[in-house]
């Protein structure tokens, strides 16, 4: 799959098209703590979020492809984040990937899973966490227990790239309070540093200025109760 020529905004609008290539070198160059595979996921992961599933998911699925992410990584990747996402945002990514493959020829997923366990028990979720979720509501608890006991076997994605992902979800939706702390806290435990951390909340401007603003803002305060024992 060829990434989409970048005459196609211009041909929209030259200077949007400027303006648009300026903000990627900035932020690409400027993220030098994430891997291009990384930085690839995550626009996927925005565009999954906004629902910007025309031009923008067509260059960055193709990006993600030619950076060694393959289309059974990609899928494992929309599964794990309609966790967060929803499954309907997931879903409608899904299907525009699967044209996008047809389109253009590209090889399309092996079929390499994992084992769902959705008749199963428990969570890997920490019993601190689920106990406060089931304090709150205990019906939400027991799908919470679901949707992280589904995604427990999952391998294509490392821990990293995954907190990294749900990361991206939190700062694009604004939820910077619990999920938001345990998927940075998830991401330094897999042994990211607080830069590298930082720099996952950066990117993310590229898909909203002022959400990482806010994020960037609520990161430093998390990191400062953390300490540098995390770095």
């Amino acid at each position: 799959m060829d990434v989409p020529s970048e005459t196609q905004m211009t041909a929209l609008d030259p200077v949007f098209a400027e303006m648009a290539a300026a903000t990627d070198g900035e932020l690409w160059e400027g993220t030098p703590e994430l891997t291009t595979r990384e930085k690839a996921l995550l626009c996927v992961v925005a565009d999954v979020c906004q629902q910007t599933l025309g031009l923008p998911f067509e260059r960055h699925a193709a990006m993600a492809l030619e950076n060694g992410v393959t289309g059974d990584d990609l899928r494992e990747l929309l599964r794990f984040i309609s966790y967060d996402s929803g499954y309907p945002a997931a879903l409608e990514a899904l299907v525009r990937l699967i044209a996008l493959e047809r389109e253009r020829g590209a090889a399309g997923p092996v079929g390499e899973g994992h084992q769902v366990n959705a008749d199963g028990s428990g969570s890997p979720i920490p019993a601190p966490t689920r106990d406060a979720v089931r304090d709150l509501d205990a019906p939400f608890a027991d799908y919470m227990d679901l949707q992280s006991r589904m995604r427990a076997g999952m391998q294509r994605l490392s821990v990293r790239e995954r907190a990294f992902a749900t990361m991206t979800v939190d700062v694009l939706y604004q939820t910077l309070d619990e999920s938001f702390r345990i998927h940075v806290t998830r991401a330094l435990s897999a042994g990211a540093t607080l830069d590298d951390v930082r720099a996952v909340v950066r990117f993310s401007a590229r898909f909203g200025m002022t959400k990482a603003w806010r994020g960037l803002s609520v990161l430093n305060l998390l990191l400062a109760e953390t300490g540098p024992a995390s770095a």
